[in-house]
């Protein structure tokens, strides 16, 4: 039990003190904010990459870690892929997430999914394929966003 817990300081520590070296760029506080949806609503989320040096040992120690699903090509026109997650608060929410890529098979046009369930039946139907990067992440709902922002 100490053993975990020293390794949770030094993960975060690592993750919040300036200087540690660990950190490319500052995405602390409100500079991580983003859009994401889960189950067809929009919400801001706070999310943050962990080191790379501690993605792995946070991971096999904790064995609930939800999914978001991001699609890095983004959608027709330029326009960006809005991240997906599997939980918020009060549904299964865990603060770790692991990165899933979701790419558009050929085809198929890609277009915004809204809830992991839009997107595990385009799986079953073959149109898109989900790739787990490896990345782990901090991540926490801070908001709901009305559908006109």
């Amino acid at each position: 039990m100490k053993r975990r817990s020293l390794e949770a300081i030094v993960v975060c520590a690592s993750m919040l003190w300036p200087g540690s070296g660990v950190l490319v760029g500052n995405t602390n506080g409100s500079a991580g904010d983003m859009p994401a949806y889960y189950d067809g609503q929009l919400f801001t989320i706070n999310f943050k990459e962990l080191p790379p040096t501690s993605e792995e040992v946070v991971q096999a120690r904790n064995k609930s870690v939800n999914i978001i699903f991001m699609s890095d090509p983004g959608l027709p026109g330029g326009q960006p892929f809005i991240s997906v997650l599997d939980a918020i608060q009060r549904d299964g929410f865990n603060p770790l997430w692991q990165e899933v890529q979701l790419l558009f098979n050929a085809g198929f046009t890609p277009r915004q999914l809204t809830s992991d369930t839009e997107i595990q039946a385009a799986m079953a139907a073959g149109q898109v394929t989900l790739f787990p990067t490896g990345e782990l992440y901090r991540c926490s709902v801070v908001g709901k966003k009305s559908q006109a922002q």
